[in-house]
């Protein structure tokens, strides 16, 4: 067992892998398979034994033997054939196939460390048990004996495992995110224009903003930036940011927020963008400036942070992720509403990562919601746990791909990883637009725990492009692969993995100001531009 399942961790995933994740991979996988071959020898000894059955010592050591020799050499024929498969793998993300051969053969030998480390760790812990049951043998009857030493056992291994070893990691990350939370990025300046957050007149400071909230206002795109590019007169765009050391409460900073908006005069500007940051406050250029450039700068964006921990470690409290972004959606909302309808912006929400998290919890998780209350969605590689796509994803058109599904003939919300994906369906396109931007091969967005016992529906017939043909899904194997494929997410060429690059979507995913034919030459020379 610890030998096929070596094997099958080999087999093609989502992306392609270093050989050290390789060989942890498969190394993890060897041990899992070890210990189910642990328990099903001990079912069939019981079986034998009750049957009357007993093996000749001669035949087990000859059945031992072949096993062996068939074991070995399952192992090198799969490790080399297995290059082929990485290869596979590297196309379907345009990656030339270039595995360091030497580098490929350690593979075997990091999986066989990695798993006798884990093999080792697991008889300690069965002595450990042992002993505790002996102990308590002469105290109490063998059968509580060893139930007492079992619950001992797990009392100590989670003490062990989340008292000191998970929580003393998670104290140094910490540690060291709020250390660079507090840093600011060279080249990065206080801003002076007051449309700006930490501005000289901005309530939220400057040195509370956080090292993404300094970035976001101290890179705006100035109205200079944009007349240059357009050939018109242009506004200096709006960006609100409230940091998580800009006031002491949810409430307070959800509050400072709308306040600066209407310092700033973003509730007068025609666009208003709800933001969702990721865990560390970032918000991607990409889904930012190309608003900004596509009506003048006659924009407002409000964000707020929930977190200095990476996303992979905020994803672990996503109340804090889902909470902000109710709190700072409703709290403009509210606002919002108070306005004269014909002269309100458009109130439009983006999100990307574990940011489309946070602004689809705003929307509780509604597609009627998000028609209703707001003018136009992009969200971008969501999470498995994004209420509002599991629900779209739902009621998808029966024969319509998970990846690329189809929803209510494509009359609101569409998904998209290429520009065309945007025509399909051939049906009308109604307002307010919703566009969920997921890659085929991003791990972040089909990595779930079903993954361990469900047979995916994104792994069916048709693929997504950059899908090997080879994947094949296998109980909790699978659910491993793809969860080493976050490691990898972001090292593949943008369009594949979690990287979405510079693409097109701005101007078809949210309303522009003005017909194709009005834009400036340069503007529609197509996505080499943007």
């Amino acid at each position: 067992m610890a030998v096929l399942c070596y094997c099958l961790s080999l087999t093609p995933s989502l992306l392609p892998r270093a050989w050290w994740l390789q060989g942890l991979a498969a190394g993890v996988s060897a041990a899992v398979g070890y210990g189910v071959g642990a328990l099903l020898e001990t079912l069939a000894r019981l079986l034998l034994r009750w049957a009357g059955v007993r093996i000749r010592p001669r035949v087990r050591r000859t059945l031992w033997t072949a096993l062996g020799g068939l074991g070995a050499a399952a192992v090198v024929t799969v490790t080399v054939w297995s290059v082929r498969w990485e290869d596979q793998v590297r196309r379907a993300v345009t990656l030339p196939p270039h595995i360091v051969w030497w580098q490929w053969a350690l593979v075997p030998f990091v999986a066989a460390f990695v798993a006798t480390l884990l093999l080792l760790a697991a008889r300690t812990v069965r002595l450990g048990t042992r002993l505790a049951a002996h102990a308590f043998d002469a105290l109490v009857p063998r059968p509580a004996a060893y139930a007492t030493g079992v619950v001992l056992a797990a009392f100590v291994i989670v003490g062990v495992v989340q008292g000191f070893l998970l929580n003393a990691a998670l104290d140094a990350i910490e540690s060291t995110a709020s250390l660079a939370d507090q840093g600011t990025a060279e080249g990065v300046h206080q801003p002076g224009p007051r449309t700006l957050s930490g501005s000289p007149e901005s309530a939220a400071h400057w040195d509370t903003l956080g090292a993404q909230g300094r970035n976001f206002v101290g890179t705006a795109t100035t109205r200079a930036d944009i007349a240059a590019f357009t050939g018109r007169p242009a506004e200096d765009p709006v960006r609100v940011y409230v940091g998580l050391r800009s006031a002491d409460t949810l409430g307070e900073r959800a509050a400072l927020a709308v306040r600066e908006l209407e310092r700033t005069g973003g509730f007068s500007r025609r666009i208003l963008a709800v933001m969702g940051t990721t865990g560390t406050g970032w918000i991607n250029d990409q889904g930012s400036k190309p608003l900004e450039y596509m009506w003048g700068g006659d924009t407002a964006m409000v964000a707020m942070q929930y977190s200095y921990l990476p996303s992979w470690v905020s994803a672990l409290t996503e109340d804090e992720a889902a909470g902000t972004g109710r709190a700072l959606f409703d709290a403009v909302y509210a606002k919002w509403r108070t306005l004269p309808a014909g002269s309100r912006p458009r109130l439009l929400v983006y999100g990307e990562s574990l940011g489309s998290f946070s602004v689809e919890s705003a929307l509780n998780g509604s597609l009627p919601t998000l028609v209703a209350e707001t003018g136009g969605a992009l969200f971008v590689g969501p999470t498995y746990d994004n209420p509002l796509w599991k629900s779209v994803t739902a009621q998808r058109r029966p024969g319509s791909p998970e990846w690329r599904p189809v929803v209510d003939d494509g009359a609101h919300v569409r998904f998209a990883q290429v520009p065309a994906d945007y025509g399909i369906p051939a049906a009308p396109w109604g307002e307010p637009r919703a566009v969920y931007l997921q890659n085929g091969s991003d791990p972040v967005v089909w990595w779930s725990p079903a993954l361990a016992f469900h047979r995916p529906d994104w792994l069916d017939r048709p693929r997504a492009r950059d899908v090997s043909p080879a994947m094949q899904w296998y109980p909790l194997l699978t659910f491993w692969q793809v969860a080493c494929d976050l490691a990898g997410a972001d090292s593949v060429p943008d369009g594949f993995g979690h990287r979405y690059g510079t693409l097109p979507t701005s101007a078809c995913a949210l309303p522009c100001a003005g017909s194709a034919a009005r834009w400036p030459r340069r503007w529609r020379r197509g996505p080499r531009r943007w």
